[in-house]
This record gives C-alpha cells, structure tokens and sequence, in this order.
C-alpha cells in the first residue's frame, strides 16, 4: 500500500468525526461518509465546534483551523470512499451492520486499500472473513473522545498481515496515539477489564450498596479515577456498554460477564446515558 494520503471514515457520529478531525489534523484529507446527509452535517458541525475550543485554548491557530477543515470532506454514499487510501469504520456496536458496510465498502475500496474496525469488542477475524481482503483487515480501537484521549488499541485478526498491523500502527501514531496491540479475543485489553468494573457498579447500585453518586464518588476518589464507573457508562452510552457485556458474555461463556439486569432495564427504557438526556444520571441541554 502506498502512504496514506487520504483517510475515508465511516460513521459520522462522535467516534467517527473524532477520528476525522484528528486525521485533518495531521495533515491528511479526510472523506466523512454516512448514511444521510444530516449525519453528515452534524459530524461536520461537531468538528467545527471541537476545533472551535482549541483555538479559544489557543492550542490551534485560525488560519490551521481554516486548513484543517478544508481538509474534511463529507459524503453521504459509501462510494466516494473509492478515493480513499485507508478506511476507518465507526458505526454502531453490532456485527451484522459492520459486516454489511464492509461488504459494501470491500467491493469500491481500492486494491491495496486497508480496512479497519473501531470495534469496541466484536472479533476482527470474524469481520475479516466477510471481506476479499482479510489480510489487509484490521481492529483500530480509539478511545472517546478521540481528539483527547491518547490510546488506540491495535488488533490483528487471524488473518491480518504484519505489513497491514506495522502500517495501522504508523498511521496512528501519525494521530500523535500511542498504541497497544491485543489479542483478537472478547473485548480486547480495554473493554475486557473495564466493562466488568461498571457492570459490577451497576449491581451495586441495582442492590442498594449506595446512590449513584456515592458509588461514583467512592471510585474517584478511591481509586484516583477521572470519573466514577456509572458517570462513565453514561459516557459511552448504556447501550454500548450492554453491547459490550453481551459481547462478552457470549464469547466467553463466564457468569462473571453477565450483563446486570438493571443495564439491560435501562436501554430498554431507552435511558442510555447523557446522549438521551438520561442514563444513572439526569442532563440538561
């Protein structure tokens, strides 16, 4: 594969256009493609904003801010990723809509062209099959926000190539990420050993060991953590978070992942955390 000129990413929502804005801040042009034009407004919008606060910080200038989003194109049909050198999904947690996006982009990808996952949890080599190049396929796990947070997890399925992980491993550092690689097994490094921890925050809240707010208060300032366990579910989502433990659950068949019954209670009442306005906890705006 030749060097990565232009990134393709697939998902406009928070993960997606984090990916884009610091892919344009490196310096390389970004094609943000969804499903609808709206998605794709809004993931724009949402960069504007990012980027907005950086040079309000002073940590970017307005005429790189100028640069950085000519940069980032939007489309609103997987075809314009034809021009893309590298392509970065960011779609929801679930594998047989991944499977189908990557079906559709396998077939207008370039030859050479990488594929990679953002995946959360869900088998790299299971999504590698589905595809005419599971050699040049991949897991490439930012964490949220993208544009803050300095972790990608690298992962490698069965069939990956050491070409395809030494150059997903460049391009992220290119993102100024530091990288860890892990093992193509259930949740990966990260989500293996935290989606556990807010599991068990969420039986304790399910049982009555403390309020949401002593539970969070007592792993922060117990554990010296940047926010407590259900602060940080609302975070990413509860329904991102059910996704990950059923992930889990199934593909290591231990009770001990088991989703809490007050999880799976809360996305079904459509409470999925600060996106809804209401998760553990409750949000204005």
């Amino acid at each position: 594969m030749a060097e990565v000129g232009t990134l393709g990413v697939i998902g406009a929502g928070q993960m997606g256009a984090g990916i884009a804005q610091v892919a344009a801040q490196s310096g390389l042009k970004v094609i943000l493609a969804d499903v609808s034009a709206a998605a794709v407004e809004k993931g724009l919008v949402g960069i504007q904003k990012g980027t907005d606060k950086l040079v309000a910080k002073g940590r970017l200038s307005a005429s790189d801010q100028t640069e950085l989003l000519a940069r980032i194109q939007g489309a609103s049909e997987l075809g314009k990723l034809a021009e893309a050198d590298f392509v970065v999904e960011a779609i929801v947690e679930n594998e047989a809509v991944k499977k189908k996006v990557f079906a559709e982009v396998d077939g207008v990808a370039k030859e050479g062209v990488i594929l990679a996952s953002n995946t959360s949890s869900i088998s790299i080599t299971r999504l590698a099959a589905g595809t005419s190049r599971p050699d040049r396929f991949i897991g490439m796990h930012f964490m949220n926000p993208v544009p803050v947070m300095k972790l990608v997890e690298i992962i490698p399925g069965l069939q990956t190539s050491e070409v395809t992980l030494q150059q997903t491993r460049t391009l992220a550092e290119r993102f100024g990420k530091v990288t860890v690689q892990s093992d193509d097994q259930p949740g990966f490094i990260v989500n293996r050993i935290l989606m556990p921890m807010i599991n068990e925050a969420v039986v304790a809240l399910q049982e009555g060991l403390g309020t949401p707010e002593d539970i969070d208060a007592g792993m922060k300032l117990g554990t010296n953590q940047p926010m407590g366990p259900l602060t940080l579910a609302d975070f990413i989502g509860l329904d991102t978070c059910l996704a990950i433990m059923e992930v889990l659950h199934n593909g290591l068949g231990d009770s001990k992942y088991r989703p809490a019954p007050l999880l799976r209670r809360y996305v079904d009442a459509g409470w999925l955390g600060k996106k809804t306005g209401r998760g553990f906890y409750k949000y204005e705006g």
